[in-house]
């Protein structure tokens, strides 16, 4: 599991990983809804994959709102309309490693992304809405920002079609420390 939409479609319920997992499907995780659903499921035997999911299981990362983001319609090709905080923090400890920013830019821009609302996060709000110094380029900042942007999600997902391609093509044996309970509403959507 990737990714998923949860608005205006029901996200992948976490009944169904652990209907899978019951069953001894292997269910992996990463990038975004799937690294949430992981790190939720690992206790369980979902297997996460990438850095995203390592910060959602080890508690460093706790808010889903920190890899939604939106995107366009099909007839746009599901163009990204905002950016996912973890790419954009990704982005600035990049440039910082590079030192390409200064401390004080990586605070204030760090901080203004956190602030803002998913689907108002781009690269333009986060440079306008962080308090800079009077000297800072606006312009020369959002270059900057689009110009090396991370996309941390991008790279997990690709991490994780690695690991499932090198994984065993065999179920695992059904979990033998937890039963999957078939409830009335469970049954009904089967």
């Amino acid at each position: 599991m990737i990714d998923g939409c949860f608005e205006d479609v029901a996200p992948v319920w976490h009944k169904e990983i652990l209907f899978a997992l019951s069953n001894g499907v292997r269910v992996y995780g990463a990038s975004s809804m799937g690294a949430l659903r992981a790190a939720e499921c690992a206790a369980f035997g979902m297997i996460g994959v990438g850095k995203i999911y390592a910060q959602y299981a080890s508690g460093h990362r706790v808010d889903d709102a920190d890899v939604a983001q939106i995107h366009g319609p099909p007839e746009m090709n599901y163009l990204s309309l905002s950016e996912a905080l973890v790419n954009v923090i990704a982005t600035l400890d990049h440039l910082l490693s590079r030192q390409e920013l200064e401390d004080a830019e990586y605070r204030s821009l760090r901080a203004s992304a956190g602030r803002l609302f998913f689907k108002d996060r781009s690269y333009r709000t986060i440079v306008a809405n962080a308090k800079l110094q009077e000297h800072a380029s606006v312009k020369h900042l959002e270059e900057l920002l689009r110009f090396n942007a991370v996309n941390q999600k991008r790279l997990d997902a690709l991490e994780l079609l690695d690991t499932i391609a090198a994984a065993e093509n065999t179920r695992r044996q059904a979990p033998v420390d937890w039963d999957f309970a078939s409830t009335t509403q469970w049954r009904n959507i089967l």
